[in-house]
């Protein structure tokens, strides 16, 4: 399967609407929407109080309370970086 990366519009009903010609042969495509979120620096609406956070049950006693009292991850954390150091420092590279 071959990924194309462009750009779109989704209009007031709801239909795609791709801004750029595609110079692909016809024939069905799966479409994949990935639409920015919002940052709360940009919002300019008022905050409204944030919802509890959803708990994660663990099967295991053991780890109960790990997700509750862990910190949040930074927005800018990149899992596969993450897994890169780790490999590095595990293999001495």
């Amino acid at each position: 399967m071959q990924a194309y990366k462009l750009n779109a519009t989704i209009d007031e009903l709801g239909h795609l609407i791709i801004d750029e010609p595609l110079n692909i042969a016809p024939g069905k495509v799966e479409v994949i929407i990935l639409q920015p979120v919002p940052s709360l620096e940009n919002s300019t609406t008022p905050t409204e109080s944030q919802p509890e956070k959803p708990r994660r049950k663990s099967k295991v006693k053991a780890f109960e309370g790990l997700f509750e009292n862990a910190p949040p991850t930074p927005p800018d954390f990149d899992p596969d970086q993450a897994r890169w150091e780790a490999l590095k420092e595990k293999h001495n590279l």
